[in-house]
């Protein structure tokens, strides 16, 4: 019997053996939820689909037909509450169980999903909601997360379902999931059907909304099997929170393509010896972390932990500072495989397990896209010049996985495919093995003096100092050279700040790099402006900086 993922995934090789190109078959009525985890549920029905593990130690084990059951019983529920097919529905349920059942019985309704972090401002729930057009919010009672909800939707027609303890007078997600017993026929839905919305955040202006079709989760089958190097029967962690993007790469498509289980450490605050443990005692296969969470591990004794079970490790998300990733290779001799993409995107650029990680290099262009680097007017830099990521169309095909437009914003989404070429906005460099290294955003990139400074580079260069726990560089606004190199520092453990300490720093880059790279200015600081994703918001700093410059 062949797997499941077989059926839909076929890669072509090269005469050296390596994947010069993948081919996806599939019907236009594909819809994950039923094609492949119903099935999973039939043919593979006691076999574990998730673990769910609480921070105080509850534990619970999800089977595929589990997972079937009670997605179908939520179908029936959401059906009540009068969501039907093209209804959006917003999810702010962290990491909670029914995160898993919600999305795929939204999936079989062939409704739109809106994962949504708890991080977000009761104005930007509402905001999201009348962009939607949402019909419904399920939210966990868990922080002030109801209160904001329920703030949110004053004057709207829109129900509040919660999970968890009741809220006030609200829907209860058990109550009405215990009384909805009953059957459905499948929802017919389109492989172009509007599946999934996720808000991003750019460098300006307000979130958009990005829409994802039903064929995005076969985008997620090259992710899992190539780059998490998830296995049949093998268990996967992947560190991120259900309203985050990053769930969707690690946390529910690709893995269970693969026949994976998946696993979901529900945490109020991150700990590393925490999440060490539990890497140790539920026999972790495959991890996928952002960086910071592996800057926490190399700080621990990792020789006590037993790791053996660990097949691969994977980053994504913000550049990996280079003595981390050595550190931790050093501890416990596994190499962190590095990876790119966007919310807008599946995986464009990873070191697969078949490939050799190159210092410092995001890794190789996925076969799925035909990536390059432009300049301003769109002509490929040479080797080791600094461009703009691009992906062109194959055969003048959209590109499976990348979004099918921005939520009522055709003119951003037209700018983004200018010349008939999707432009990331992020740069990078190749080097003549194909390797690609991230410099920035377009926006981060520093222009100081005519230079153009990545700010990745400098970046990792203070993480090697033992000083440096954490640190974010930007242009700082300048009369006489446009930017300076700016860079604020959290410190580590055991160091204090003073103007010694920044002039060491200075001359650690100064010794490391061109001396034009060097921070100029080094602000040390306590935490730094994330976005709700977790990731280091370069964008924050600059603008709380341009506030303060008067000219």
């Amino acid at each position: 019997m062949s797997e499941i993922f077989e059926d839909y995934y076929r890669e072509i090789l090269d005469e050296n053996g390596k994947i010069a190109d993948i081919e996806l078959s599939y019907d236009d009525s594909f819809n994950f939820a039923y094609d492949v985890m119903d099935r999973l549920a039939k043919e593979y029905p006691e076999e574990r689909a998730l673990v769910h593990k609480t921070a105080e130690g509850k534990r619970t084990v999800f089977t595929f037909a589990d997972i079937k059951r009670l997605s179908d019983r939520t179908v029936v529920m959401l059906s009540k509450l009068r969501i039907t097919k093209g209804d959006a529905v917003l999810l702010l349920l962290k990491r909670r169980y029914e995160f898993w059942i919600s999305i795929l019985a939204l999936h079989k309704l062939g409704a739109v999903a809106v994962p949504t972090s708890h991080m977000v401002s009761a104005e930007d729930i509402r905001e999201r909601v009348k962009l939607s057009g949402a019909k419904a919010v399920i939210c966990v009672n868990a922080d002030d997360i109801c209160f904001k909800v329920e703030k949110a939707l004053e004057g709207l027609d829109v129900v509040q379902l919660v999970a968890g303890n009741p809220y006030k007078d609200k829907h209860s997600f058990d109550r009405l999931f215990a009384e909805s017993v009953g059957s459905f026929t499948r929802v017919q839905t389109k492989v172009t059907d509007e599946m999934l919305y996720y808000f991003t955040s750019g460098t300006n202006g307000a979130p958009k909304a990005v829409i994802h079709d039903f064929s995005y989760p076969l985008a997620h089958i090259y992710t899992a099997k190539n780059w998490h190097g998830v296995k049949k029967g093998g268990l996967h962690l992947t560190v991120a929170d259900s309203g985050w993007a990053k769930s969707a790469w690690g946390k529910l498509y690709g893995q269970w393509f693969m026949g994976s289980a998946i696993m979901v450490y529900d945490y109020e605050q991150f700990y590393a010896g925490d999440m060490l443990k539990l890497i140790e005692s539920e026999q972790i296969t495959t991890f996928c972390a952002p960086p910071t969470i592996y800057k926490y591990f190399v700080r621990e004794d990792l020789s006590k932990y037993d790791l053996n079970n660990l097949c691969y490790v994977t980053t994504a998300g913000e550049p990996m500072p280079a003595e981390v990733s050595k550190k931790f290779t050093d501890m416990t001799g596994m190499v962190i495989r590095e990876g790119f993409g966007q919310t807008e995107t599946a995986l464009q650029i990873c070191t697969s397990t078949a490939d050799t990680q190159a210092n410092g290099s995001i890794g190789f262009a996925s076969p799925l896209y035909d990536i390059r680097l432009v300049d301003e007017s769109g002509n490929e830099v040479a080797e080791g010049e600094v461009g703009e990521i691009v992906i062109v169309p194959k055969k003048n095909m959209a590109p499976i996985g990348i979004f099918k437009g921005y939520l009522g914003d055709k003119t951003l989404y037209d700018e983004i495919w200018a010349g008939g070429v999707y432009h990331t906005r992020d740069k990078a460099k190749m080097d003549k093995n194909g390797a690609f290294y991230f410099v920035g955003r377009n926006d981060d990139v520093i222009k100081s003096s005519g230079y153009r400074i990545g700010p990745s580079e400098v970046e990792d260069i203070l993480m090697r100092h033992p000083a440096v726990f954490e640190c974010a560089v930007t242009a700082y606004p300048s009369k006489n050279r446009g930017s300076l190199v700016k860079a604020s520092v959290i410190l580590s453990e055991d160091y204090k700040p003073d103007s010694k300490l920044a002039t060491e720093l200075q001359e650690y880059v100064k010794k490391r790099a061109a001396i034009y790279k060097y921070p100029r200015i080094v602000k040390f600081v306590n935490d730094l402006p994330r976005t709700t994703t977790g990731k280091i918001s370069r964008a924050k700093i600059r603008e709380a900086d341009y506030r303060d410059v008067n000219f």
